[in-house]
């Protein structure tokens, strides 16, 4: 793995523009799938996909051009609300899963894998309001451990072998200073360790089959070194307690915050972030890229060049991340700009849509999975 040069970078700018016109389609899609590609070296590419909130359009199964592009494109799904406690747990006593049985039954009827995403989303921001109000009585410690396990437990029965993967643990550590989140579930638990323990043990024992992953969004952008300190101590806690994590989940929410002068694209530290995934692979974990998209703040407001930007971007980071052999499937959090969370959560500072994902508004493929798809053919086996 080596650092990308100026001149790398504008070939790699050069390159992406050059891909769109290059692309063979069939019935309008690109040709070979990103998913077949991935699959060359024993992998697959994915796509979140959900719902939208009720009464929206704004998920697969109200908009049959964005079904398209899924079922062309990818060969695993992980659901992008439906599994979450607030969407799942309306009450201490109650499943809904009316939502994610749906999305299950979208992935079986097109023979996708599909992963769990996510059985502890450990922060307080995230979890149902009820939590945070929730009496767990004089016994708080096994009330809580009850609580836990018996979503887990759930879950894992209900869906069985239909679930390959789960986020069992998503963002547990503080970005801010590396220490771990607390929620009211975990102070009743006994602390954000045991709580994290348990949840790793008790997927274990329900989904022996699947592969069990600590999710996390930490990145390769100045700003994360306290948030993938704190990572790295996670993962080294969980090895010397024998918690049974497969897997570090990067979320690869890629942030264009600020050009480099020296490459053209966006500023990130390459160094620093190779070596925390050489300590994560050193412990013996897998990896799997989990919610991949781009933000493109910095980028020009021509779409052109944003695109280019965005394609060499993000071709730069996967170039990297496919160099290892442990690196595992690939999803993004979205594949059209129309349905993509940035629009809302963080939008461009012009007002104008981001453009962060494969495809455009109107469904149409983008140099940037044209810098996906070169990246797949060029990635290494995995192990």
């Amino acid at each position: 793995m080596t650092d990308i040069t100026r001149r790398q970078s504008l070939q790699l700018l050069l390159g992406a523009a050059a891909c769109a016109a290059a692309s063979t389609h069939v019935f309008g899609m690109p040709e070979p799938s990103l998913d077949s590609l991935a699959r060359r070296t024993g992998r697959r590419f994915g796509t979140a996909i959900g719902q939208g909130q009720p009464g929206s359009n704004a998920g697969p199964f109200a908009d049959p051009s964005y079904r398209r592009i899924i079922e062309a494109d990818c060969g695993i799904v992980v659901a992008e609300n439906e599994m979450k406690w607030q969407w799942l747990r309306p009450t201490p006593d109650t499943f809904d899963f009316s939502g994610f049985d749906q999305l299950i039954d979208y992935a079986k009827a097109h023979s996708m894998a599909v992963r769990g995403h996510t059985l502890l989303w450990h922060k307080s921001k995230w979890m149902p309001d009820w939590e945070a109000a929730h009496d767990f009585g004089a016994n708080p410690v096994q009330a809580a451990e009850a609580m836990l396990t018996n979503h887990i437990a759930t879950i894992c029965k209900r869906y069985g072998h239909a679930i390959v993967s789960y986020d069992v643990v998503n963002e547990a550590v503080h970005d801010a200073d590396g220490e771990l989140e607390e929620t009211a579930l975990s102070k009743a638990l006994g602390g954000a360790e045991a709580t994290i323990d348990l949840a790793f043990h008790t997927a274990r024992e329900h989904a022996p089959h699947a592969e069990l992953v600590y999710n996390d969004y930490m990145g390769w952008e100045a700003g994360n070194d306290a948030h993938r300190t704190g990572v790295l101590k996670l993962l080294e806690g969980l090895r010397k307690r024998n918690v049974p994590v497969d897997t570090l989940g990067l979320q690869s929410h890629l942030i264009v915050n600020s050009l480099d002068p020296e490459t053209g694209i966006g500023r990130r530290e390459e160094k620093a972030w190779q070596a925390f995934v050489d300590e994560a692979v050193g412990m013996g974990y897998g990896l799997v890229i989990t919610e991949f998209d781009v933000q493109d703040k910095a980028l020009p407001t021509d779409i052109a060049a944003r695109d280019a930007g965005v394609a060499a971007y993000a071709r730069a980071y996967l170039d990297m991340m496919l160099d290892y052999k442990e690196m595992g499937d690939i999803l993004a959090w979205g594949l059209s700009d129309r349905y993509s969370w940035l629009q809302g959560f963080s939008p461009r500072d012009d007002g104008k849509p981001v453009r962060g994902c494969p495809y455009d508004h109107d469904f149409k493929a983008k140099p940037l999975r044209d810098a996906i798809a070169a990246s797949l053919k060029a990635a290494a086996p995995r192990a």
